[in-house]
C-alpha cells in the first residue's frame, strides 16, 4: 500500500466503524424483582436470526452479499444493508449490527448485507457502482428470492449511509441496469457523513480535512459530483430518513441533505438520537433492531409508512 494511502486509511479510519470490541453492544437493561416474588415463566427464546446465503454479484472477492430470507411468506420488501468502515474498510458481517437481520427478516423484509471494494484499491466511484451492481443482482433475481421489487429500501450507516445516498441520487450508478433511483423506495442513512464533500472537509478539520482530500481528491468539481447533495435536482429515491446522532457535523450534514431534497420535492425526515460522538455513531448501527435502541422504532415506523404492504403470516 503507498504511503499516502496508509495514512488515509489511518486517518479515515477514525471515523469508521469501530471494529467488533468497540462495536460491543450493553446488554439489555434487567428488571430486579422482590425475592419473594413467584418467579416468572421463562420468556421465549428470541427467534433465531436466519442462515446468510452469499451471492456473488462481480468477479472480485469483495463483490459479494450476504442474503438472508424472511420467514414471512410470499413476495416481501427488501432491505439492502451497506457498511461503513471509511470507504477503506468494514465487512458485510461484522458491520450490520447483530440485531438488524433478525428484527427485520421477522418484521417480513428480506434483508441483504453487501461488501463493496475499497479504497486505496478503487475510487469512491467504483464503491458507488457496486452497491448498485448488488441491487440490480438482487432484483435480476427477484422471483427466485421472493423480493418485491416495487418495494425496496436502501439502509447504510457511516461511509455506506454517504455511498447509499449517492446512489439514491445520482441516476448515472444505476442506469447500466435500467434502473433509476426512483425505483427505490426508502433510504435510511444512519449516521453518515460526506453528503455535502467540500463542506465534510472544512468541518473536519486540517489532519481529517486532508484525509477527506485524499479519498475524494483536492478537485471541487469531483467533490461535488461525490456529494449526494449535489444530485437533488435530478430524480431522487422517494423517500428519505436521515438519522444522527449528537454530533455537529453529522447533524449539519443530514440537515443539508435533507433540505436539498425537499426544496426538489423529495420526501425527507430528520430525526435525532442520544449518544455523543463516535460511541454513539457506532451505538445506532450496532444496535439497531433492539428494542431498548430509541433508533428502532423511528425506523419502524418510517418503513411501516413506506409501502401499504399485503397482510402476511409468519410460515410454520
Amino acid at each position: 500500500m503507498k504511503p499516502k494511502f496508509m495514512f488515509v486509511c489511518a486517518s479515515l479510519t477514525l471515523l469508521a466503524v469501530a471494529p467488533a470490541t468497540a462495536q460491543q453492544v450493553p446488554p439489555a437493561p434487567s428488571v430486579s424483582r422482590p425475592q419473594a416474588a413467584p418467579a416468572p415463566a421463562p420468556a421465549p427464546a428470541p427467534a433465531a436470526a436466519p442462515t446468510a446465503r452469499e451471492i456473488a454479484y462481480g468477479g472480485a472477492q469483495l463483490q459479494r452479499m450476504d442474503f438472508y430470507a424472511s420467514p414471512v411468506e410470499g413476495v416481501r420488501p427488501l432491505i439492502l444493508f451497506v457498511h461503513g468502515g471509511a470507504w477503506v474498510g468494514g465487512d458485510k458481517s461484522d458491520s450490520t449490527g447483530p440485531a438488524k437481520v433478525r428484527h427485520y427478516t421477522q418484521a417480513g423484509y428480506q434483508f441483504a448485507s453487501v461488501n463493496y471494494r475499497l479504497l486505496p484499491e478503487v475510487d469512491i466511484e467504483d464503491q458507488a457502482a457496486d452497491v448498485a451492481a448488488s441491487l440490480a443482482a438482487l432484483l435480476d433475481r427477484s422471483a427466485e428470492l421472493n423480493i418485491d421489487s416495487r418495494r425496496v429500501i436502501l439502509m447504510g450507516h457511516s461511509a455506506g449511509a454517504h455511498l447509499a445516498a449517492l446512489v439514491a441520487t445520482d441516476p448515472r450508478f444505476l442506469r447500466p441496469y435500467s434502473l433509476e433511483p426512483g425505483d427505490i423506495g426508502g433510504v435510511v442513512l444512519l449516521d453518515g457523513a460526506a453528503y455535502d464533500v467540500p463542506s465534510q472537509i472544512v468541518d473536519a478539520g486540517p489532519l481529517l480535512g486532508f484525509a477527506y482530500r485524499i479519498a475524494f481528491s483536492s478537485d471541487p468539481g469531483r467533490q461535488r459530483l461525490l456529494s449526494p447533495s449535489g444530485h437533488t435536482e435530478t430524480l431522487n429515491a422517494r423517500s428519505f430518513l436521515l438519522m444522527h446522532v449528537e454530533r455537529n457535523e453529522s447533524i449539519r450534514q443530514a440537515r443539508t441533505l435533507a433540505a436539498r431534497l425537499q426544496e426538489n420535492g423529495t420526501r425527507a425526515t430528520v430525526e435525532g438520537v442520544p449518544g455523543k460522538g463516535m460511541d454513539g455513531h457506532n451505538m445506532i448501527n450496532a444496535m439497531l433492531g433492539r428494542s431498548d435502541s430509541p433508533a428502532t422504532p423511528i425506523v419502524d415506523d418510517y418503513l411501516a409508512g413506506l409501502f401499504t404492504p399485503s397482510p402476511a403470516r409468519i410460515g410454520g
